[in-house]
């Protein structure tokens, strides 16, 4: 079995820890844009450009699955993606945890990229999933970034800016952002508020790992061997993985049980 993922740079792992530890025999294929990162910027057209070019380099290793790591990328390319690979290779998106995070009850804050913030994609999935639950959407300056390249500094900075906009009330925060996924700890520890019960986290990793399992007819196994390989594609080039991964729980578990393909 042969699973790809794709994303403009490393807010991927999250998902692909989550596949690995599901699936530790299966080989993967991670496909990053350092040539064109950060997509977040970008035209709706452009973004789609480089994430079929980013996907087109994964399907060459013809995966089983293509996981689309990334928030932003899975609004704007995934009908195109979808388009241009199914039904050869079921194409996997990303979408925030807003329907099971509401489901608590709220009240929920919903850290996502500026860009996505207040974007009339996630006010309709507050709109239809969140009816009567109080919703706080909380744009988070340069976390993305930061986390992008480990830069721990700048990453303590942008969660305290965003912690300081999420009302105090909140119990739920949904991880927006891919990237947000590899430093949950902080955000927990920075939006707890004392005398509150634990805040719950719901990120979109463990959830897109056991749908693209479900679309292939499989089956968890986290016991099976750790005989899955690695592939890293650097806009299409075949390389490693980008050393700020390593600064990650998810890029070391990669890195220890994966062997090099």
């Amino acid at each position: 079995m042969k699973i790809a993922l794709m994303d403009s740079g490393i807010g991927l792992l999250a998902a692909t820890a989550a596949v690995r530890r599901l699936r530790p025999d299966a080989d993967l294929v991670l496909s990053l844009d350092p040539d064109g990162m950060p997509w977040g910027p970008r035209t709706p057209e452009d973004l789609t450009r480089r994430a079929v070019a980013v996907a087109d380099a994964a399907a060459a290793h013809r995966p089983d699955v293509l996981i689309v790591g990334c928030n932003t990328a899975s609004v704007h390319a995934l009908p195109t993606l979808r388009a241009r690979l199914e039904p050869a290779i079921p194409v996997i998106g990303t979408v925030p945890a807003i329907k099971p995070a509401a489901a608590g009850g709220g009240p929920v804050a919903i850290w996502a990229t500026p860009a996505t913030t207040g974007s009339p994609y996630q006010r309709g999935l507050i709109e239809d999933f969140a009816d009567g639950v109080t919703v706080t959407e909380v744009p988070c300056f340069g976390l993305a970034e930061a986390v992008e390249h480990a830069d721990q500094t700048a990453i303590d900075a942008a969660v305290a800016a965003a912690a300081a906009l999420t009302p105090e009330d909140v119990t739920t925060v949904v991880l927006g952002c891919t990237h947000y996924e590899l430093v949950s700890d902080r955000i927990r520890a920075a939006v707890q508020r004392s005398g509150f019960p634990p805040l719950v986290l719901h990120g979109s990793a463990g959830a897109v790992a056991a749908q693209a399992l479900r679309r292939l007819g499989e089956q968890p196994a986290p016991t099976a061997e750790a005989s899955g390989t690695l592939t890293v594609l650097l806009s299409g080039r075949e390389g490693t993985l980008p050393e700020p991964a390593l600064a990650y729980d998810e890029g070391r578990l990669l890195q220890a049980i994966s062997p090099a393909r």
